[in-house]
């Protein structure tokens, strides 16, 4: 006699085994405003996606979410189920992934993995990835200054050495005369004469010398007296150079004087820059395309947000603002049952 099988829907798996961990700085990150968690959490989700809901509710903050960790600890589905299945829950409104500029020089991206449990709309996704904005640039330019180079200070210590080193018993001690290398600050290396010595290595034609930097600091302390930062005199000092310079010194020396920036008044300053500066972009979960908020709108871009010709109508690329959650996720369901 066959018996009906009464069993609940299939719930996340408690792995007793530690969650796979993200590197530093990846992995989940829990968005704020979330309700306490209840046994109707993801009820209005399709099967597949509901499982693999409460599976990433479950994970600590920093656990690895990517696509293949996941299909390694879910044995239910694999790669290509997982990643359909991320990219209905980021439509839905439980997922956002973005890029996020670390380092001072801006030069290296990060993707972070933002999860919510309670579905939020594009607004709120809107303004909360603004406000991660200005914390991550906050954060950067409160970041405290680079310290000196370690090879900065060791040509005092070596010429100290030098004169220090006991003469023979019988011979006087030679006087060694002093050249155009000047004594040390008492407050260390200024930036300019830093600016000035960090040039040979980031353009091995124009390396200077401790002497060479201590005599173009003047020139060099003039530019950061007229508003510019070190970023701006290196720039100014090591684009477009020739193909071979003879004399660093004397090269760097005429662009000192001949690129001087002019006096800007402080009432024309502009107090803040012309455009906000992005540290952080919302990123496309099919394709990883990056872009402020507002054109990702369901974290889609619209080349995935858009459905092919002739396939069924997706959610829209541009949805209202007041969403009808049950029409949504009912298009969803449907979407999943075409094969």
């Amino acid at each position: 006699m066959a018996t009906e099988n009464l069993s609940p829907a299939l719930r996340a798996p408690a792995s007793s085994r530690p969650y796979p961990k993200a590197h530093r700085g990846y992995g989940k990150r829990s968005a704020p405003e979330q309700r306490p968690a209840c046994a109707e959490d993801f009820m209005l989700l399709p099967e597949r996606e509901r499982y693999i809901a409460g599976y990433l509710d479950h994970l600590p903050d920093g656990a690895a979410m990517d696509i293949k960790t996941l299909a390694k600890n879910i044995p239910l589905y694999g790669q290509m189920a997982i990643g359909s299945a991320l990219r209905a829950l980021t439509v839905a409104g439980h997922l956002r992934h973005a890029r996020c500029q670390v380092g001072e020089s801006g030069s290296r991206w990060v993707t972070l993995t933002y999860w919510s449990r309670t579905a939020h709309d594009n607004e709120w996704w809107g303004a909360f990835t603004e406000a991660e904005n200005i914390r991550v640039t906050q954060e950067v330019a409160a970041a405290p200054t680079t310290p000196p180079p370690s090879w900065t200070p060791t040509e005092a210590p070596a010429t100290q050495v030098t004169a220090a080193a006991p003469a023979a018993p019988s011979e006087p001690a030679p006087s060694v005369p002093q050249q155009r290398t000047p004594e040390p600050a008492p407050n260390g290396p200024s930036p300019a004469y830093l600016a000035l010595a960090q040039l040979g290595r980031i353009e091995p034609r124009l390396a200077l010398s401790a002497a060479d930097c201590a005599v173009l600091q003047e020139l060099a302390t003039a530019w950061l007296d007229r508003g510019v930062n070190t970023d701006y005199l290196t720039h100014a000092l090591t684009s477009g150079l020739p193909a071979q310079v003879d004399s660093p010194l004397g090269f760097v020396r005429r662009r000192l004087r001949d690129k001087i920036p002019p006096h800007l008044p402080t009432a024309l300053a502009p107090a803040t820059p012309s455009a906000p500066v992005r540290r952080l972009l919302v990123e496309c979960t099919e394709c990883g395309t990056s872009g402020p908020s507002e054109a990702l709108p369901d974290g889609l871009c619209r080349r995935c947000g858009t459905p092919a010709p002739g396939a069924a109508p997706a959610i829209p690329a541009d949805p209202p603002v007041d969403r009808d959650i049950h029409a949504l996720v009912g298009n969803l369901r449907r979407l999943l049952k075409t094969p």
